[in-house]
């Protein structure tokens, strides 16, 4: 019952934010997508380290 609610909420809250995102006109320049990409293997490293000490203790 509680994937239900989950896929629920998960399923509202995406109808709600894509179009809010789209009426904004929301963009990103090249620019500071490629300052974005630097950030996101340290960010997983970071995370997949956080969750094996989690796991072992």
């Amino acid at each position: 019952m509680t994937v239900l609610i989950l896929l629920g909420v998960l399923l509202i809250s995406l109808l709600v934010v894509i179009p809010l995102l789209e009426r904004s006109n929301f963009r990103l320049s090249s620019q500071q997508m490629s300052k974005m990409s630097r950030w996101i293997l340290p960010l997983l490293v970071v995370m997949v380290v956080i969750q094996l000490i989690m796991y072992y203790t």
